[in-house]
């Protein structure tokens, strides 16, 4: 490694991370085919907020969305992708600095062939936890189509607090306009190593 400090700060969590099941790791280009074999499929691709046309647009835009995923392992193979887009919160002008680089979003995408056996909770709950301890971000959000059921699920399970209901506010590319959720979770809500939750 050099001198240099690297300027992308998923960098500074401990990769690979293990679960109790499940490895997490910084997604790279060699994994384009795992994540195209799930992310085409349609009951995936109908909550995604991109939906690649075909494989050539999937191949031509994956290069440049990967570096903000961690794949999610299972026995060596890639089962999935959790999402952590660090941003900034809102500042008045004069502490606006202080907001730089304080908060994430949050997404996830599984092989249906995977789904309903814990591994998104497993996997998005260590996301949740590397976030706040290595990362040491505030606050994470996450939002999700109204009616895609299980991603706000998940979120609930996981102790985000939904503080949005809106109204139309998603243009879905088959349903029109349709209702949207929003979630979130600060760092003093999620419970510690040593707390009764945990």
């Amino acid at each position: 490694m050099s001198d240099e400090q690297s300027t992308d700060p998923l960098d500074a969590i401990d990769w690979p991370v293990h679960t109790e099941r499940l490895v997490l790791r910084r997604s790279t280009l060699q994994d384009s085919d795992a994540m195209w074999e799930y992310r085409r499929r349609p009951e995936v691709s109908e909550w995604l907020g991109w939906i690649p046309a075909d494989r050539a647009d999937w191949d031509a835009e994956y290069p440049e969305r990967h570096g903000i995923n961690a794949a999610i392992e299972l026995d060596g193979r890639v089962i999935g992708d959790v999402m952590i887009r660090i941003g900034d919160g809102w500042g008045q002008r004069e502490v606006k600095d202080l907001a730089k680089g304080v908060e994430a979003e949050l997404g996830w995408t599984l092989h249906p062939n995977f789904q309903g056996r814990g591994y998104a909770s497993e996997a998005v709950r260590a996301v949740i936890g590397l976030c706040f301890t290595q990362l040491g971000l505030r606050r994470l959000t996450a939002g999700a189509f109204a009616e895609n059921e299980a991603s706000w699920r998940l979120m609930e399970r996981l102790g985000m607090r939904r503080e949005a209901y809106n109204v139309k506010e998603s243009l879905h590319g088959t349903r029109g306009w349709i209702d949207g959720v929003a979630y979130a979770l600060l760092a003093e809500e999620w419970p510690t190593p040593t707390s009764p939750r945990a």
